[in-house]
């Protein structure tokens, strides 16, 4: 298994990761290829895929905003978990943002998702209970859509 920086060029094996994930949650803007680009260029050594026999098995985005990191879309192909490839890549993502000074990560995760919290709480982070996450949508073209499978 590899983990290496995410490049534009690795879409297409995201996307159709992302795709095999039920209950992920997919933006029509944001999670285009347009916006994934967009957010490549923005931060360009952070975002990670996992590699296994030529296939992209895991991917995270992972970016700042020059004071604190943030993780989005992490996830692992299904038939590929449970083999330490999602702990490498948050490891691979950290370690990125701490070459650029960046103290502090945070993530976002759905309260339905119980593969996603129970390996957040197995590796270590800390579920905030002290507040509140609000967020106000500035484009409402960009939906999201939930996979069924």
């Amino acid at each position: 298994m590899t983990v290496r920086t995410m490049q534009i060029e690795d879409y297409e094996g995201v996307h159709e990761l992302w795709m095999t994930i039920k209950g992920f949650g997919i933006r029509s803007i944001d999670d285009s290829k347009e916006g994934v680009e967009r957010f490549l260029k923005r931060n360009p050594t952070t975002s990670v895929v996992a590699e296994m026999d030529g296939k992209i098995v895991g991917s995270i985005l992972c970016g700042h905003d020059g004071r604190r990191g943030c993780l989005y879309h992490v996830c692992v192909h299904e038939g590929y978990r449970r083999h330490g490839i999602g702990k490498a890549m948050v490891v691979r993502a950290m370690e990125k943002l701490k070459e650029e000074q960046i103290s502090k990560v945070s993530l976002i995760a759905f309260t339905e998702n119980d593969i996603g919290n129970a390996f957040w709480n197995t590796i270590g982070w800390t579920e905030r209970l002290d507040l509140n996450y609000y967020e106000f949508t500035l484009n409402e073209k960009n939906i999201t859509a939930f996979n069924e499978q």
